[in-house]
């Protein structure tokens, strides 16, 4: 089923027409949508991307905190203020649904309590660990806080995870099997395990900063992270005076169908999944005025990435910045940052810059904002998600309108 959009010389698509309205967000360079918004203007932090400040307590009590992992911490904690920003939804628990995305779910609490069995004795592993380590902790606490007994899924296609996320929360808004829906992803895993063995096969950066798409770029910077957003049927946003940020016109997933870390060659999957959205959205690829790319700062994915966008759009296509250099690489939470970054790029009429890009590649025939953000007319947005495996996800915002 298509999303609704069918302006600007598309056809009308089948299904409810979907609206983007609150948006929930915890990373590094800020927690909460105007604090996220200032860091992804400003000059990308020092160090790692572990987030400051983030205090679990204000969502958990003293003693659930301990029985959370903290990937699932921080999936209520950006759905809390996705909700909040969104004002009085007061949907039927019936039909409300939780979708999140995650690549790993609670590693932390896994890593611990091997730890623990192997010092301790397998009797002093926690009875929580299943709980806290599933990856469908995440939505399942989301769905229980708020008593949303509708659709409650989990998505794990790695760096895609957000974006698929959702799209797939999008379509049950679309569908009209939800009147809302909320959707992100959120991950915690930079614990000594993870970053050995993304360090042990190169693909984090030797320099530690994140370069996207520059020519010095030597791989990404492990973060951890969550976004949510909440997505309702236009109609009843209208309805109830909720403040639309956005629509999602159109959503992807396409597989690469080729390797289990490297993109196919060419970005022949990227290109396939690109035009797969712009066809959902009935749109063509002139309609698209600005790209979030995946951008992680690694030298095979970002040529794919660059060499597919010139395929669907041309050289050097649309107006394009990837926001890793700030907020680093949070695996199945990316998309979901990124799509969050997008709804912001249309409501405050500005595109952030690259952070970390200094030195054009000549091989990379783009158009990459660097150094300062670029004011602009707002419109439609393609948010693009890749991930290991060769999972592609690509999401298309469109500003909001009053037809």
């Amino acid at each position: 089923m298509q999303l609704a959009w069918g302006r600007a010389g598309g056809q009308a698509a089948a299904g409810r027409r979907v609206a983007v309205t609150g948006l929930g967000v915890v990373v590094r360079c800020g927690i909460g949508k105007d604090a996220f918004w200032e860091g992804l203007c400003a000059p990308a932090p020092v160090g790692d991307r572990r987030i400051t400040g983030f205090d679990p307590t204000a969502w958990f009590g003293p003693k659930e905190v301990r029985r959370v992992d903290r990937f699932a911490q921080l999936s209520v904690a950006s759905a809390a203020m996705a909700l909040e920003d969104a004002g009085a939804v007061d949907p039927d628990p019936d039909r409300a649904g939780v979708v999140m995305g995650t690549g790993v779910g609670g590693i932390e609490t896994l890593e611990d309590q091997f730890v623990v069995s192997q010092q301790k004795g397998p009797d002093r592993v926690s009875p929580f660990l299943v709980p806290m380590m599933m990856a469908n902790a995440g939505s399942a606490m989301v769905s229980m806080r708020y008593g949303w007994r509708g659709p409650c899924e989990t998505v794990a296609t790695a760096c895609a995870a957000g974006a698929h996320a959702i799209g797939n929360g999008a379509r049950l808004v679309a569908s009209g099997r939800c009147e809302v829906v909320l959707a992100g992803g959120a991950e915690a895993a930079m614990i000594p395990v993870t970053l050995s063995g993304f360090g042990n096969m190169t693909a984090l950066s030797a320099s530690g900063v994140s370069r996207p798409f520059d020519l010095e770029r030597d791989g990404f910077v492990l973060a951890e992270g969550s976004a949510a957003m909440v997505l309702e049927d236009l109609d009843r946003a209208r309805v109830r005076g909720a403040p639309v940020l956005a629509e999602l016109a159109g959503a992807a997933s396409t597989a690469d169908a080729h390797h289990i870390t490297a993109p196919a060659p060419g970005g022949t999957g990227a290109a396939a999944c690109m035009e797969e959205a712009l066809d959902d959205a009935a749109m063509t690829p002139r309609q698209i005025a600005h790209i979030n790319a995946h951008g992680t700062s690694t030298t095979l994915n970002d040529a794919a990435e660059a060499e597919a966008i010139n395929k669907v759009f041309g050289t050097p296509g649309p107006v394009l910045t990837s926001i890793k250099g700030v907020t680093g690489h949070a695996l199945g939470a990316a998309g979901a940052i990124e799509a969050v970054a997008s709804v912001l790029t249309i409501d405050r009429r500005m595109i952030p810059p690259t952070a970390g890009y200094a030195t054009p590649d000549p091989e990379l025939h783009l158009d990459v904002v660097a150094g300062a953000p670029r004011p602009w007319e707002p419109g439609p947005v393609l948010s693009n998600s890749f991930g290991f495996g060769g999972h592609n996800g690509c999401l298309i915002f469109v500003p909001p309108s009053d037809d």
